[in-house]
Order: C-alpha cells, then sequence, then structure tokens
C-alpha cells in the first residue's frame, strides 16, 4: 500500500513540475505579445508610462487612426503588400519552371548548375549587400520597389529551385509519358500535370516567399530613401528610433501587420492540408 502511494506521489510529483515548467514557458512566450496589443489600445506615447500589467492605462483607438491620419502608414501597407505579393509571384514562376528544366531534363553541366544554386545558398545574403547595392545603382534600382523585388527574387530562387526539384522528383514520370502520347507538349505538362501534383510545395513556397518580405527591415533600409517607398519595418522602426518614443504607436501598427498572415493562413490552410493528405502516383 505504502508502495503504491509512492509511486501515485512521483507521478503527481512530475506532472505537477511539468505544469508549473509549461505554464512559465507559456507567460515568458505570451506576456510580450499580450504586452505590446495592450500597448495598442493604450493611452499615451511612451513605452515608459504604461503600466506593466496589461490594459492597466485603460482603453483607446487613438493610435490606429493616427497611423492613417498623421502617419504615412497606408502607402507604406501598400508598399509592403505589393512588394511581398509580387516576390511571391515571381519567385514561384522562376523556382517552379526551373525544378521542372532539372528535374525531367538531361543537359550537360546539370550537376554543376545544381551544386552551384547549393552553394550559392551557403552564403548569407549580407556578403553580398555592398554588390547588391552597386548594382542597383547602376540600374536605376534604388529606391524602387521592383529594385527590391528584384533583389528578393533572386535571393530566393537557389534554395527554392532545389526544394521544388526534389518534390518533382517524387512524382512519376508515367504521368508524363501518358500525357505526351495524348500529344501534350512540355508546357502543357508542367502547367496540367506536373502543377497540380505539386500543389503542396508551391503553397508552401508560395507562404514563405510572400512572408519573409513582409518582415524584412535589412534590405528594404538600404535600397529605400523616400517615406512614400519605405515599408512597414522600415516607417514602424522610426516610432522607437533614438528621435521618437512612440511605442504605444508602434504596437498599433505592429498589430495590424499581423492582420494579413491571419488571413493568409485561413485562406490557404485547407488547400494546404487536403493537398498533403492528396496521394499521387509514386515509381
Amino acid at each position: 500500500m505504502k508502495e503504491i502511494n509512492h509511486t501515485n506521489f512521483a507521478e503527481w510529483l512530475n506532472k505537477s513540475v511539468m505544469y508549473v515548467i509549461f505554464l512559465a514557458i507559456s507567460f515568458l512566450v505570451l506576456y510580450p505579445l499580450v504586452y505590446v496589443v495592450a500597448g495598442a489600445f493604450s493611452p499615451g506615447n511612451s513605452i515608459a508610462a504604461m503600466s506593466i500589467v496589461p490594459f492597466g492605462d485603460g482603453f483607446t483607438v487613438a493610435h490606429f487612426a493616427d497611423l492613417f491620419t498623421k502617419t504615412d502608414y497606408g502607402r507604406w501597407f501598400a508598399n509592403t503588400l505589393a512588394i511581398s505579393l509580387a516576390t511571391s509571384a515571381a519567385t514561384v514562376v522562376v523556382s517552379s519552371l526551373s525544378a521542372y528544366v532539372f528535374s525531367r531534363f538531361s543537359f550537360r553541366l546539370k550537376k554543376p548548375f545544381l551544386m552551384s544554386l547549393l552553394i550559392l545558398q551557403i552564403f548569407p545574403s549580407f556578403v553580398g549587400m555592398i554588390a547588391i547595392y552597386v548594382i542597383l545603382l547602376r540600374c536605376g534600382g534604388l529606391d524602387t520597389l521592383w529594385g527590391l523585388v528584384l533583389v528578393y527574387t533572386a535571393g530566393n530562387i537557389p534554395y527554392n529551385t532545389w526544394l521544388v526539384k526534389n518534390y518533382m522528383d517524387t512524382v512519376s514520370r508515367n504521368l508524363d509519358e501518358a500525357a505526351r502520347i495524348d500529344g501534350a507538349g512540355h508546357l502543357r505538362v508542367f502547367w496540367q500535370i506536373i502543377l497540380p501534383v505539386a500543389r503542396p510545395i508551391i503553397t508552401v513556397l508560395a507562404i514563405t516567399s510572400f512572408t519573409a518580405p513582409w518582415m524584412d527591415f535589412i534590405f528594404p533600409k538600404m535600397v529605400l530613401r523616400s517615406s512614400e517607398k519605405m515599408t512597414l519595418a522600415v516607417g514602424l522602426f522610426g516610432f522607437v528610433s533614438d528621435k521618437k518614443n512612440e511605442f504605444t504607436i508602434f504596437a498599433a501598427g505592429a498589430l495590424l501587420i499581423a492582420v494579413p498572415f491571419v488571413l493568409f493562413f485561413l485562406i490557404t490552410q485547407k488547400t494546404l492540408v487536403t493537398s498533403f493528405g492528396g496521394a499521387a502516383v509514386k515509381e
């Protein structure tokens, strides 16, 4: 009887310790998020004047109105959305076509080309920042949205080509042969046969290519100069720099940034899950 009680006490103690640890981790993760949300609705501007208790200073929506009336937040939002959508579309088109060529065609220097893509991905993009700046300067891409899209798309191609190519390699070539017997060309095989089967990886590629430019700060800070061309990350950083201390407006703008992510996830999650659940013919 004592052994049974001792065993039950040990199990209870283990569960209690696990619950305490998980609660502590959850608090450390969730508290900063809740604090930012509370800051977006708190009166005042400075973070030093805010209560450490979320929503302890009251409630207001004036900061959201100030974003669109006293700043260029609407333009920054439109710029970031345009850059992210263009980068996602360009990355999907170029990477999927490149992956199809490497997956389905045999040609000289195929392996060296693939290895060069892999080697290029090893080096961080920051290594070539000076070269990127000079190239954009000479081609007139500085302080332009298309210049930033060009930088993001070029950086996305190496790794994503490998990613999609490896997925397309798992698709049976019998599908290609059956389509060619029916008179389909390479473009039709790619568009009507390969892409529907590769929809899960294409969806993942579109999501990752959209989210990366949305949150980036380094390259927009380097490429963009004028206020009307800024992105959300660069524009919002100005509210918490050395010259300003407007944390509540920053928090309101940061909260609105999450809206496209939530909508994009709600739209694509069903497609993503059902696509991964569907099976294709494998060799």
